[in-house]
């Protein structure tokens, strides 16, 4: 009764989907395994792209003892036990799901064998280690990120499985195998569970577009074999809120809602907040990021309820690309090569600065510009309320004798 993801988990490192940037010849997790050496690390990306898979694979390939273990399910008692296996045999590799829930108890029980090294953890999260996971444990592993596996790199794991012993007899065609790979977003055990419950839910092995349809329960609204339509779909919800049509920039997220792509919502509305709306409405780009933080919090179904409260505001909010502007024309100078000294008066080691605190309204004139680029201007203020203030400083610095 495994489910198929378990039975086509690779034995070895060369069997791993995606990864190369660590896996690849001459790269950091090849060549330890290369050395017969493995250090207490921490595995971090997103479900399903193999961080369980290539821990395994690791301690398999080397032979290694170890025990697996989840750090919200398995009590105490049950580190212990590894504790005492490690003492028994000189060491153990304890690979630890969701370790960025790891409480203090077990904190305080590993600590110390990590440090004298008879435990050697691989720790499994789905968190950004260095905001998630408690520095005593970080500070005693090395960090890897996994990379998102792309489309083609499911389409792999899926012709690989419609070849296995496992699925005799099925048929498939391409077309099927690319939905299925598009449809997962780079989840590799939720396209291989997809395809198993396929392939035993049709009265031949058949497997084509109208089962797959019907067994998720979703149209297809992502299709096209280049993936420009989705990238067009994450474009037209941009241009929608930044055009101010507010009912069009509903249309597009409610498309993305049913596609259930919200990272790309997220990372969209973060770059929406400052390219688009920036000065204009300053305050957006922190409650963007509290409405993000809310819809992680409640998740699907409630999510859907600050989401569109936020693009209702954004798309109503007045818009100013001035900041945006501003930092491309300076990183256009600094890249063709107009830079220069720095000057003398604001090195770290200086006799001639001027203490702008020590002055009236904590302002006095000074060269800050390189004098290859002194006058230049990146900043140019846009039409709104906001920025009419910050023009009204900037013109009154300037004229200050």
């Amino acid at each position: 009764m495994e489910p198929l993801a378990i039975k086509l988990r690779p034995k070895n490192t060369d069997e791993v989907i995606g990864q190369k940037h660590l896996l690849g010849t001459n790269k950091i997790l090849k060549n330890m395994i290369n050395n017969k050496r493995i250090f207490s690390m921490i595995l971090y990306g997103k479900p399903g792209i193999g961080k369980t898979t290539i821990a395994l694979a690791m301690v398999n390939e080397l032979n290694l003892r170890y025990r697996l273990l989840n750090a919200v399910i398995n009590n105490k008692k049950d580190f212990d036990t590894v504790i005492e296996e490690a003492k028994m045999y000189n060491g153990i590799i304890l690979i630890m799901d969701e370790i960025h829930r790891l409480n203090k108890d077990k904190q305080d029980l590993l600590l110390p064998y990590l440090e004298n090294g008879l435990v050697t953890l691989i720790g499994l999260t789905t968190s950004n280690p260095y905001f998630k996971i408690n520095p005593a444990i970080r500070s005693r592993c090395q960090i890897f990120e996994l990379k998102e596996l792309t489309t083609d790199d499911v389409v792999l794991g899926l012709n690989r499985a419609s070849k296995s012993e496992y699925l005799k007899d099925i048929k498939i065609d391409d077309e099927s195998i690319y939905f299925i790979a598009k449809m997962s977003n780079g989840d590799l055990r939720y396209a291989y569970n997809l395809l198993e419950v396929a392939y035993y839910s049709s009265s031949n092995f058949n497997i084509d577009i109208t089962l797959l349809k019907d067994i998720i329960g979703k149209p297809n609204l992502i299709s096209d074999k280049n993936e420009s339509d989705h990238y067009d779909l994450l474009s037209a919800f941009q241009k929608s809120i930044r055009g101010s049509d507010v009912d069009a920039s509903l249309h597009y997220l409610a498309r993305l809602i049913e596609i259930g792509d919200y990272d790309s919502i997220y990372r969209r509305m973060s770059v929406i907040g400052y390219e688009d709306i920036g000065l204009a409405n300053p305050s957006i780009g922190p409650r963007i990021v509290a409405c993000i933080d809310t819809c992680e919090r409640v998740g699907f179904p409630e999510l859907i309820i600050p989401l569109g409260v936020m693009i209702v505001d954004m798309a109503l909010s007045p818009k100013s690309n001035s900041g945006y502007l501003a930092i491309n024309s300076a990183l256009n100078d600094v890249r063709s090569g107009l830079t220069g000294p720095i000057p003398d008066n604001i090195k770290i080691n200086t006799t001639t600065y001027l203490y702008p605190h020590d002055y009236p309204n904590s302002y006095v004139k000074q060269n800050y510009m390189p004098e290859k680029i002194k006058g230049y201007r990146y900043y140019y203020p846009k039409n709104n309320k906001y920025e009419e203030a910050l023009k009204n400083i900037y013109n009154k610095l300037k004229s200050t004798k």
